[in-house]
């Protein structure tokens, strides 16, 4: 059933507002796909915060015309399902696992940062771990000269700390012995 003149612009109004909060596009054939594979797709996808829909290509290149996605508009051709996404890796992760595991989902191009996206590029995107991630490595790398240095310090005071009790025991039985003469 074709859509009305006024449900097309509300479908091109609504992606259009996703368009502009998003930072990445990746499109997919998902011809062969059954329900069910769509449906777990679609819930990988929520769960992650990923935008994901299928859309007519004329509405999406309407969509996305003036914005930084407009460079995929060439490569929007055939049954494709749409994922934008606000985390610069996250429509990307969501396609990229998914085709992994299942055969009939064809990474065809994304868009990130106004620039076209092959489907290598969507790929590479997608392994690039997630933002938290990074940070959590940032602050290991950050805290590690830290605490290099406090192990250094606490192995030098333990050496000076034995030290000290090793000259207290050698001076002890030498000033019993000359209390005893």
């Amino acid at each position: 059933m074709s859509l009305n003149r006024n449900e097309k612009a509300a479908v091109v109004t609504d992606v259009a507002a996703q368009v502009a909060r998003s930072q990445t596009l990746a499109l997919a054939e998902y011809r062969g796909l059954t329900v069910e594979h769509l449906n777990a797709l679609r819930k990988q996808a929520r769960d992650k915060g990923v935008y994901l829909h299928v859309l007519k290509n004329t509405l999406a290149r309407r969509a996305v015309a003036g914005t930084p996605f407009e460079c995929a508009a060439e490569s929007m051709v055939g049954p494709l399902i749409y994922g934008f996404s606000e985390d610069a890796v996250a429509a990307a992760k969501v396609m990229s696992d998914f085709a992994k595991g299942n055969d009939k989902l064809v990474v065809k191009a994304g868009a990130y940062a106004g620039k076209k996206l092959n489907p290598e590029g969507v790929k590479a995107l997608a392994s690039i771990p997630s933002k938290e991630v990074l940070l959590a490595q940032l602050a290991g790398l950050l805290m590690s000269p830290i605490s290099r240095t406090a192990r250094v310090l606490a192995a030098l005071a333990e050496k000076r700390g034995a030290g000290a009790a090793e000259a207290a025991a050698t001076e002890a039985p030498s000033a019993e012995a000359a209390a005893a003469a």
